[in-house]
């Protein structure tokens, strides 16, 4: 038998679902359109399950939507010394700047709830924003709360917050579903999944 706990927790994600924002979604997938057409790159970059959804999305955009992709976070080596000899803060903006990430490019941040530099929350993230800003890269991102820095600083898909105590799984939950339904759009794909592929299923 299903618990309240567990039934309640679907019924707050189909709330969240009918609750997203479409149009924010046709922003930052008009913003890749663009960005794949002028031969641009999009850097994936996030912390925790935020990271973790970098590396897979890096995966699914370079496969199925033919757009060259990176993962700030994937090479662990770089990435610990990097935050060793510079500093956790600056440790994606320095790799963003070895990867001459330019004007051409985007930065696509999955933060739960955007950075937030008076707090000090997601620094590294606050100045991997910046950075995009200052060289004129696009950045777009899903986040969770009122999106923090990355909101007031690209296009955003603002997962809504019903309940505070599930604030992080919903919107790491959903930014999933934001990415996987990028990857079927109209004016991105490329390819087909592979079981999308096969008849009969």
């Amino acid at each position: 038998m299903e618990s309240a706990y567990v039934i309640e927790f679907l019924q707050e994600a189909a709330l969240i679902a009918d609750r997203i924002d479409g149009d924010q979604i046709e922003a930052i997938a008009s913003v890749l359109a663009t960005v794949k057409a002028r031969g641009g790159r999009v850097f994936f970059a996030g912390s925790g399950g935020g990271a973790g959804h970098a590396s897979h999305a890096t995966c699914d955009f370079r496969k199925l939507l033919g757009i060259e992709s990176y993962s700030v976070s994937e090479n662990v080596t770089e990435l610990t010394a990097r935050i060793n000899d510079e500093s956790w803060e600056e440790s994606y903006s320095s790799w963003l700047k070895a990867s001459r990430f330019g004007s051409k490019d985007c930065l696509f941040v999955f933060s739960v709830g955007g950075g937030d530099a008076d707090r000090g929350v997601s620094m590294q993230l606050v100045r991997a924003i910046d950075y995009a800003r200052e060289v004129g890269a696009a950045v777009v991102g899903v986040a969770g709360r009122d999106g923090g820095h990355l909101a007031r600083n690209g296009v955003a898909v603002l997962i809504p917050s019903i309940h505070r105590g599930n604030v992080t799984a919903q919107t790491e939950g959903f930014q999933a579903v934001v990415w996987h339904l990028l990857l079927g759009h109209p004016s991105l794909m490329a390819a087909r999944p592979v079981w999308e592929s096969i008849e009969g299923s």
